[in-house]
This record gives C-alpha cells, sequence and structure tokens, in this order.
C-alpha cells in the first residue's frame, strides 16, 4: 500500500489515505481516534481483489481537520469532496464506528456514487441513556485530557488477540490530534439517529456487522439497520466486542468478501 496526500481543490484541505491493489474500489472509514493503519489486516486481505482506499478521517493521522462543531453531514460531504477528488465513480464503501456513521450517510444521500456499503460496529438510535452517556463523553473529551482506560476497557476482552490489539489502539488514541478527535467524537455522539430515516432509501447490498458483547454499537442495532434497508443483512461475530476488524480480521474479511460478490443491480434513475 502507498500513503498518498490528496489536496481536496474546494476546500483547500489535505487527506492522507492508503491506496493500493487494483479493481473495482473499496473506500476504509476508519473509528474516532483511529487511523487508516486500522484496517491493515482488511487491506492485506482485500487488495487481492479491490482498489482499497483507505482513509484518514478529518483530524486523523496525516488529514487535515474540519472546523470545531462540525457534525455528521459535514463528515459526509468531506467523504464526498475524496470520491470526487480520487474520480472514482461508484465505490463500495465500509466504515467502522464513527467510519459506520459517515458510510451510512453517504449511502443515503449519494446513492450514485455508492455501490455496496457495509458498516462495522455501527451506531444506530441509541437510547436515551445510551445517548446522554456518549454526550457526556464527548463533553469531557472536548475539556481534556482524555481518559483511555474506559474505552479500552470497553472494546477488548482478555484474549491474547485482544491485549495485542488493545495496545496498537491506545498507541493511536495517544497519538490522535486532541482537538480533531474532539470535533469527530462531537459529531459521532449527536450523529446516531441523524440519517435513520433515510435507510429506506439504502438500495444497494447492505451490511452491518458487529460483536456480541459490544455494548454500544450492539447487536439489536445491527438487526435493526439491516431490517430497514431493501438489500440488509447482519452478521453479529460471537466472542467479540467493538474493535472486531482486528480482533477477528480473518473473519471480518471473508465476510467482506462475500458482501463485495453480492451481486449489484441498478435501478432506474
Amino acid at each position: 500500500m502507498t500513503l498518498t496526500t490528496l489536496q481536496l481543490s474546494e476546500a483547500g484541505r489535505t487527506v492522507t489515505l492508503h491506496d493500493g491493489g487494483a479493481g473495482a474500489p473499496l473506500v476504509l472509514l476508519h473509528g474516532v481516534g483511529m487511523q487508516s493503519a486500522a484496517w491493515a489486516p482488511q487491506i492485506e486481505d482485500l487488495s487481492r481483489s479491490h482498489r482499497v482506499i483507505a482513509l484518514d478521517l478529518p483530524g486523523h493521522g496525516g488529514s487535515d481537520p474540519l472546523p470545531v462543531g462540525s457534525d455528521l453531514p459535514d463528515f459526509v460531504a468531506w467523504l464526498q469532496d475524496v470520491v470526487r477528488a480520487l474520480d472514482l465513480g461508484p465505490v463500495n464503501l465500509a466504515g467502522h464506528s464513527m467510519g459506520a456513521l459517515i458510510a451510512a450517510g453517504f449511502a443515503a444521500s449519494h446513492p450514485a456514487l455508492t455501490q455496496r456499503v457495509a458498516l462495522l460496529n455501527g451506531v444506530f438510535c441509541r437510547t436515551a441513556e445510551a445517548r446522554a452517556a456518549v454526550l457526556a463523553r464527548a463533553a469531557e473529551i472536548d475539556a481534556g485530557p482524555v481518559d483511555l482506560a474506559t474505552p479500552l476497557a470497553r472494546w477488548f476482552g482478555d484474549s491474547a488477540t485482544d491485549l495485542l490489539a488493545r495496545d496498537q489502539v491506545a498507541d493511536w488514541l495517544r497519538a490522535v490530534d486532541p482537538a480533531g478527535y474532539a470535533t469527530a467524537y462531537g459529531a459521532f455522539a449527536r450523529g446516531d439517529a441523524t440519517y435513520a430515516d433515510q435507510l429506506v432509501d439504502i438500495a444497494c447490498p447492505f451490511l452491518a456487522i458487529t460483536g456480541d458483547g459490544d455494548p454500544n454499537s450492539t447487536p439489536a442495532m445491527a438487526q435493526a439497520m439491516a431490517a430497514r434497508v431493501q438489500m440488509g443483512r447482519a452478521i453479529v461475530i460471537p466472542g467479540h466486542r467493538h474493535m472486531v476488524n482486528l480482533t477477528a480480521p480473518d473473519v471480518v474479511a471473508a465476510h467482506l468478501r462475500d458482501w463485495l460478490a453480492t451481486p449489484f443491480e441498478e435501478g432506474p434513475s
């Protein structure tokens, strides 16, 4: 994979991305506090059959941040700029956590640019209690310093694979730009229902994956999202939590390969 810096002419921002492989484009979006390298296991696997473009979200890795107070539609508009700047045409789109929110919003808003969409550990219409908790977390992140122990304990179990992935994730969280992290997390906290009513308009192959032990991106959320779309499928991976792409990389890659092989029939314009 080649690390590339892309200039967005319309916004005057730069985006860093890993780009490799050949074939139909597959765009990967990571979660808040992570970076494109979080997709490393899937990049290695899926770049054998596709051109894989893993993006650093705004304010993460080497990508310029969005303005403070940006909300989920601003991140969706940013992704639209990236897809157009790369001249990709219709893309296969997979996102994890915050990346899943962006991917779902993009698929709902830009059907002509979306061939398939997969959401890993996506959130959807939180309960009032869960929404209050995540908004409180957003306020804590905005005020700083950031507590890493609590989310890491929630995201990972005690297996050797989990502990190894936990150390890597902790390094990414420590490295992220605090202001970019706060802006993205605020959009994540406020965005769980932004595109909920538009999911019914998604007509392409849709996959929602989560772990059965993820208390925030729950199996019920994955199943509810899949039930709303026309070609929806939900998969719950037993024994895993919020970072399934890192703790169950082979299982996730296999499901993504199946999803990428699902026929897509373009409807009337």
